[in-house]
């Protein structure tokens, strides 16, 4: 009963770009078969140049996602500079395996900018692995077909926006979990970038 409960179904997207990262992810929330919210966010602003994104147990995901933001402001006061995308991954990581025997149900992906770009991937029960493309979530193994054929390893940004559109375009197309609107972020040395829904429009209809 209590799985039937919790809300999940999604697919997450993170890309490493030589000048930052992407990600993106779907906006719906749900229980078993049903759609439980359409406007769920699921990419989250961590410090200046540091995001996360979360597949799995809304109230697990936002546990943890008030505990990350807490402990970067506290490690910028006491150290006066921000937490590195590694560090920031080890932190959580051991969280997670500190519950490994009541695991916090989610799928994370940690991203952002320091010495230079980097992503990684954190399982329920603390696991890591940094990648350069990645997919979690219900509707990762479609979004994953698009991702190997078309993901620019040594390109910019700007050269895999689409990319990244276009493979979460193919979950919700075909993944019951993913749906009701896209949610697109990019983290350069600079800048946490949200885009709107009028720029997403815009670079699904540019052609490739």
């Amino acid at each position: 009963m209590e799985e039937a409960k919790t809300l999940k179904g999604t697919t997450t997207i993170g890309l490493v770009c030589n000048d930052g990262v992407i990600f993106a992810a779907d906006k719906r929330a749900t229980m078993g078969y049903f759609i439980a919210n359409r406007d769920v966010d699921k990419i989250f602003q961590i410090d200046d140049t540091l995001g996360l994104t979360v597949a799995g147990g809304v109230g697990d995901a936002q546990a943890l996602v008030r505990y990350m933001k807490f402990e970067a402001q506290l490690y910028k006061m006491n150290y006066a500079k921000s937490m590195s995308v590694g560090a920031a991954t080890t932190l959580l990581s051991n969280v997670l395996s500190q519950y490994k025997f009541a695991p916090f149900l989610v799928q994370i992906l940690v991203g952002g900018v320091d010495d230079k770009s980097r992503i990684f991937n954190l399982d329920p029960v603390g696991g890591v692995t940094e990648e350069k493309f990645v997919s979690t979530g219900s509707g990762s193994p479609v979004a994953y077909g698009l991702l190997e054929d078309s993901y620019k390893e040594d390109g910019s940004i700007k050269d895999n926006l689409r990319v990244a559109l276009k493979a979460l375009s193919v979950a919700m197309k075909r993944d019951a979990g993913t749906g009701d609107g896209m949610d697109l972020v990019t983290i350069t040395p600079g800048e946490f970038k949200r885009f709107d829904k009028d720029s997403i429009k815009k670079i699904l209809e540019t052609r490739a």
